[in-house]
């Protein structure tokens, strides 16, 4: 098996996949206009793949441990691809949303099956560097769909950025079926049945991760004290508790409990968690600082993101090699401390000046988020066993995508909030006048430091040295 071969298709995946997601963002006042609908409604557009894909993520992970690799990849692959083509052709709203879920259920496979294959196949201390350069694909993916997605869109028209992803779809997909094996080699034998599966189980997973991110996503809009929020957050509750009660009574689960009882992987969880919702967050405020206090376009917001962007894409394969050498800890204690650093001081002096000291103070965020995004994953995939590897890190992808969709939520409603409260700033060290947003990154500081918190948990030592 060419172990470069198959890196590079789950890279690409990786980047089409995110881009998928994130080029949607910049059209949407396009497919609003187009079809006539209200902001809440076109809103669907992101939130149906959102749904989707977080209730994918934890059943490609196991399905990918019980059958075909190269079948599930392909089936994930060929589902996102019938999803793009719908949107392109999309006659109403109803079917683009329907298209844009059909995506989220194809592409749950992509993060599953590639960060669980790269767990397979490099034994514990091999695996930061290729972890580091799939982290490094979801970064360039998610700082290329706005940028590109604003051009594609632009110059030829929304559906344009579906016919451009399903022509790179079907690229992957034609790569995925000639370069994934069937099974990783040194994998042992098993009967692979429905039962052993254990659908029960990840469906009330699923459902507990798609209740949750309604729930917290419609809090923005909706409020708090709407219904449908509190009523999403409930089913949330009861679908966990059902799921952990179900895990601990079947025989053969969908995951044992045992995962979750790791004190390892529950901390590499959190982080992936808590650092997604901080750098998403981040990348959500921004333009809406920007554009909305500091008067500049688009393009010119996207010019500050884009320091930070590039950090992200060129540090990740380096920070998740440094793992290996050094252990996940150490690696991640440092860029958790250099994100801490960054959220105070955008919070207390970048927020409201210049543009430029809000763009080094991205770089800095972007630098130690580079240091945290592949040695979490890394220190999850150490934390579970390579027979379960699929399962494991899809666990781990739906903290970190879950991350990623609170944060924009949790910080929007928080903004919000804020806004037009009499008195000055919670940060002592704030002088200037837009205090909403510097309360915001101060609440971003306060996730990373609970994720400093949560890095401790984790094993000090590199792999290589706890097996000597």
């Amino acid at each position: 098996m060419n172990t470069r071969l198959l890196l590079a298709v789950m890279i690409c995946a990786l980047f089409v996949s995110v881009f998928t997601n994130t080029m949607v963002n910049v059209a949407i006042p396009l497919i609003r206009d187009q079809f006539g609908v209200s902001e809440a409604e076109s809103g669907w557009v992101i939130t149906g793949y959102a749904l989707t894909f977080a209730v994918g993520i934890p059943l490609y992970g196991r399905v990918s441990d019980l059958f075909s690799l190269r079948g599930t990849f392909a089936f994930g692959v060929g589902t996102l691809a019938v999803g793009l083509a719908v949107c392109a052709l999309a006659p109403t709203m109803t079917v683009l949303v329907a298209g844009r879920a059909l995506q989220g259920v194809g592409a749950g496979a992509i993060p599953a099956v590639a960060f669980g294959s790269i767990a397979k196949l490099l034994a514990p201390g091999q695996r930061g560097t290729a972890l580091g350069a799939l982290s490094s694909s979801v970064g360039v993916g998610a700082a290329a769909g706005p940028v590109l997605g604003g051009l594609i869109a632009g110059a030829a028209g929304w559906q344009a950025l579906f016919y451009v992803t399903f022509g790179l779809s079907l690229v992957v997909l034609a790569a995925s079926i000639f370069v994934l094996p069937d099974r990783i080699s040194d994998e042992p034998a098993e009967e692979a049945t429905l039962r052993r599966l254990d659908l029960p189980g990840g469906l009330l997973l699923g459902g507990t991760a798609g209740f949750l991110l309604f729930g917290v996503t419609q809090a923005e809009t909706m409020g708090l004290s709407s219904f449908p929020v509190w009523g999403c957050l409930l089913l949330a509750a009861l679908a966990g508790a059902s799921f952990t009660w179900h895990i601990r009574t079947t025989p053969e689960p969908f995951i044992s409990p045992r995962i979750f009882a790791s004190r390892p992987f529950l901390a590499a969880a959190l982080v992936g968690f808590l650092a997604q919702f901080t750098n998403i967050g981040s990348l959500f405020l921004t333009p809406l600082l920007l554009e909305g206090e500091n008067g500049l376009s688009p393009v010119a917001a996207g010019l500050v993101l884009a320091p930070g962007a590039i950090a992200v894409a060129s540090l990740s394969p380096f920070a998740g090699r440094l793992s290996d050498r050094l252990g996940p800890r150490t690696v991640l204690l440092f860029g958790l401390t250099f994100m801490l650093v960054s959220t105070l001081l955008i919070s207390s002096f970048a927020v409201g000046a210049a543009p430029y000291i809000l763009a080094g103070g991205l770089l800095l965020l972007g630098i130690g988020y580079a240091g945290t995004n592949s040695p979490a994953a890394n220190a999850a995939s150490e934390a579970v066993p390579r027979e379960v590897a699929g399962t494991g890190l899809g666990i781990y992808q739906l903290f970190f995508f879950l991350g990623s969709g609170s944060g924009p939520a949790v910080l929007g409603a928080f903004l919000a909030s804020r806004r037009g409260v009499p008195g000055g700033a919670i940060n002592p060290l704030y002088t200037l006048q837009t205090t909403p947003f510097s309360d915001a990154f101060l609440l971003t500081a306060v996730a990373v430091t609970l994720a400093l918190l949560a890095a401790t948990r984790l094993d000090g030592k590199p792999q290589e040295q706890e097996k000597e």
